[in-house]
């Protein structure tokens, strides 16, 4: 009895000490609860609320009213919806043919015993885990078919939350075919898109911003084998599996949400086109502006209503109405902007170089044509001597 009595004592003076201890921290304690509850119950879509207390944004609850497409469910795409989803999009659609293989390992998000399911069920499946709030739909077929092709760009231009077009395209996809089908839909309903890729040798890669009309399309200025017409099945090697490291696709994934945030969200600048060499550590970056001989009739199409904008009309009228700082000019004299014109639609960063002209681009450029000028027979005597007959 005595020993009963003892260990009920214990067990009171244990219940008293723990009662303070609660009682101490009970400040650090509802913290937590109010952290946890503002991330999960109240609010789904905390995990951008750093942007907010940081000053970046001011509206990051519009993330939620967003639908994206994911075109492509292997190594950047299934990255790129697991990072949209823990940053809570509204309405995520998913496009994969392919099925889970132990192959695809590799990857940073499939995992063994989904090898045999279709890449899009079994990235739903896990994207629903994480997030429940976000709202996916699947789409289990090849976009390059005819058939498959009408399909597809019916469900981009009905399926965001309001019934209407979807906010954003990203092409996560590895093959030319692929790109240019998404290419063809953007371009002819005027979406917006994002396109990625990993080079064969795993160790390089990019994202590019597609706005019809505004910036080249990818038929604008296609890749060489593209333009050579040889077919990149040829080119496939026995046993390598593209894009196979996992960094180099985290990296790219990256960049690509990152750019889709600032998009969605409107912060920061979006980046027209960055690329990514991770022998040196060499990120370039460039514009890409549109081809007037693009080969696509429907980016042709974007670019005359982009230019027919009535703010561009009004910014153009803006400069030709500007008066001359001068209103005399008794000696004739003449300002000749003498920068160099550009040649090409595209502004190559410093590192690259153009593997083809595009078609459509004259060969002799206005600076060549002022180097031959300036090879002409008058010298600096006649020129002063003309100077002092005026």
């Amino acid at each position: 009895m005595d020993s009963v009595a003892q260990l009920k004592q214990r067990i009171a003076e244990l219940e008293a000490q723990l009662a303070k201890a609660l009682e101490k921290n009970a400040p650090a304690r509802e913290k937590i609860e109010n952290m946890s509850s503002e991330v999960v119950d109240s609010n789904p879509y905390s995990r951008l609320m750093a942007l907010k207390r940081m000053g970046i944004v001011n509206n990051y609850e519009k993330i939620r009213e967003c639908t994206v497409a994911v075109v492509g469910i292997g190594g950047i795409g299934s990255v790129t919806a697991e990072m949209l989803t823990r940053c809570g999009i509204g309405r995520l659609l998913l496009f994969d043919y392919d099925k889970v293989e132990l192959a695809n390992m590799n990857r940073l998000f499939f995992q063994p015993h989904q090898a045999g399911l279709s890449k899009v069920h079994a990235a739903a499946e896990t994207l629903r885990n994480i997030n429940p709030d976000v709202d996916i739909h699947t789409y289990n077929y090849d976009i390059t078919t005819v058939k498959n092709f009408d399909k597809f760009t019916n469900t981009l231009t009905t399926s965001s939350l309001v019934n209407g077009p979807v906010d954003l395209v990203l092409s996560c996809v590895d093959n030319f075919e692929a790109r240019f089908a998404i290419n063809t839909a953007c371009n002819e309903f005027n979406l917006t898109w994002f396109e990625s890729g990993v080079s064969e040798n795993a160790v390089s890669g990019h994202i590019q911003f597609i706005c019809p009309g505004e910036t080249a399309c990818f038929a604008c200025a296609p890749p060489l084998i593209v333009a050579s017409q040889i077919d990149e099945r040829t080119l496939k090697r026995d046993g390598v599996c593209a894009a196979s490291l996992p960094t180099t696709m985290g990296v790219i994934a990256g960049f690509l949400v990152q750019n889709t945030l600032k998009y969605l969200l409107q912060f920061g600048k979006v980046c027209h086109y960055l690329g990514y060499n991770a022998l040196n550590d060499f990120f370039p970056t460039l514009n890409l502006r549109p081809n007037m001989a693009c080969e696509d009739l429907n980016c042709q199409a974007r670019q005359t209503e982009f230019l027919a904008k009535p703010w561009l009309e009004s910014a153009q009228e803006a400069v030709e109405d500007e008066a001359p700082i001068h209103e005399s000019n008794e000696w004739g004299i003449s300002l000749v902007d003498e920068s160099k014109e550009e040649k090409e639609s595209v502004c190559v960063a410093e590192g690259l170089r153009l593997a083809y002209t595009l078609p459509g681009v004259p060969d002799n450029t206005p600076l060549e044509q002022a180097e031959e000028a300036t090879t002409s027979d008058a010298n600096l005597e006649d020129l002063m001597a003309q100077m002092k007959s005026i």
